[in-house]
Formats: C-alpha cells, structure tokens, sequence
C-alpha cells in the first residue's frame, strides 16, 4: 500500500507532492531490511519513477527525500536488475559530484544530496553484480579519488569524505584489478596516507619521523568513521600479493605512521 500510494504521487510529477510522499515513506522503513516478496514489482516501479524524478529540475529538499527512499529501496537485491543501468548509474554520479567536469564543493545546501547519492552508490554496488561491472566501466575509482582531492583538509565535509571512503573501499574489495590502478595510476597510497594524517593531526618532524599532539581533542565519532573506512581502503590497496606489500613497505610505508592503527582503539 505504500509503494501504491508513493508512486501514484512520483507519477503525478508534483515536487511538493513527491518529497512529502517519499519523507513520509522514508520515516516509515528507516529500519526495514526485509521486504515484503509480494510488493517487489511495485518497488522495482518505484525506484524507476524515482530515477525518472531525479533527471528533472526539482529543489535539493525533493532530491534528498527521492535519494533516501532509493537507498532504503536499494537493500533487496532482487529490485536492483532492472534499475541498473548505465544511465541511472551516471544520474547517481552527477548527483554525487563525482564528474570531472565539476570543479569545486562550494554550495554546503547541495552536501546533503551527494551524501545520500553516495550512500545509494555505496548500496548499489554493494548489492549489484550489474553496477560493479557499470563502476569498471565508468571508471568509478578515479572519480571517488578525485572527489577526495577535494575533501582533503576541510572537516566540514566529513560525510561526504566517509562515504567516498567507503564506496571505494567496496569497490577496492570486489574489484582486485582497482587495487592495481589505486596503488600505481591513482596514487592510492598517499592519497589515503593523507587523509589519516590530517584525521590524526599528525606533523612529520623528518622525513622518517613524526610528531602527533597527545594532549588534542579525541576523533569526534564522525572523524573515527572516516579513519577507519580509509584504513579499510588502504588496507586492500596493500595487501594484494606479497610482492606488492614488499615493494610498498620499501616505497610507502616508511612514511606511513603505524601508530595511527594503536590510535584508532584508543
């Protein structure tokens, strides 16, 4: 009956309509994992009208309530076959800032929709055999590292820098090729070396020592999050073969400061 009534609104066209219908909705299956076997065909129309809603000029506050209700959708597998696809893929993409074309995160109103696009992402891929050969294909990896180029140093958007984080560590786990390309083309290493540095507020004092402030503020639980997805991450980039973790702890890890792990469990 909710899927009925969402889509009747989604098909109606009405932004107003649609983002009260889908926050309502939202509310409602916040905690649902298990989906009812019946209402899958209406939920597969659903994320299709919600794509469909997505491609239009709507305000940030409908693109959000339509991403969330997607993401909630986007844990039963079964309804991912036919909404994945290369197009729905690059609407995700777009929303998340993850084009090249896009310079710069300035528009803090438009941080909400790229975390929730993220978040989608993150359960797509996750959940879709489909979208983790599309992510090869639209060279998924290189645009989430670009996208952190962009975070780096900027704690206001740590959400946004998580997910990325976390996406690409999922990709980084179902792809072994992407290791490759993280840790050679990508510059993977220091790219994620970087971020728990600045997590850590760690200062190297030399080019083989460093220096960390004990008596700081603790990782705030949201810094802690975005430490350890790029622990995950690095971790994958690293331990691929032994050779590969002989030739990075020659080239990499002497500057990769260890206590950051004795750190993390503080």
């Amino acid at each position: 009956m909710d899927e009925e009534r969402a889509l009747y609104i989604v098909r109606a066209g009405e932004a107003g309509a649609i983002e009260r219908v889908l926050r309502d909705y939202s509310d409602k299956h916040r905690a649902t994992f298990k989906f009812e076997p019946t209402d899958e065909d209406k939920r597969k129309k659903l994320c299709e009208g919600i794509f469909k809603v997505l491609i239009k000029d709507i305000p940030t506050t409908c693109q959000v309530s339509c991403l969330e209700v997607l993401r909630i959708l986007s844990r039963d597998k079964k309804i991912l076959v036919p909404v994945t696809t290369k197009e729905n893929m690059q609407i995700l993409l777009r929303l998340a800032k993850l084009n090249e074309s896009d310079d710069s995160l300035e528009k803090v109103s438009e941080f909400p929709v790229i975390v929730e696009s993220l978040k989608c992402l993150c359960n797509i891929v996750f959940n879709s055999q489909m979208a983790q050969q599309l992510s090869l294909e639209l060279n998924l990896a290189a645009k989430l590292c670009n996208l952190l180029r962009k975070c780096k140093d900027r704690k206001f958007i740590n959400d946004i820098k998580c997910f990325d984080l976390r996406l690409l560590f999922l990709l980084s786990l179902l792809h072994t090729d992407i290791r490759s390309q993280l840790r050679y083309e990508l510059q993977g290493l220091p790219l994620l070396t970087q971020i728990l540095e600045s997590a850590f507020s760690i200062k190297w004092t030399d080019e083989y020592e460093s220096a960390i402030d004990h008596n700081g503020p603790p990782l705030s639980p949201q810094e802690t999050d975005c430490a350890i997805e790029a622990l995950k991450a690095l971790f994958n980039v690293t331990v691929d073969s032994w050779k590969v973790h002989k030739e990075v702890r020659l080239k990499g890890y002497s500057h990769l400061p260890w206590n950051l792990i004795g750190l993390g469990h503080s």
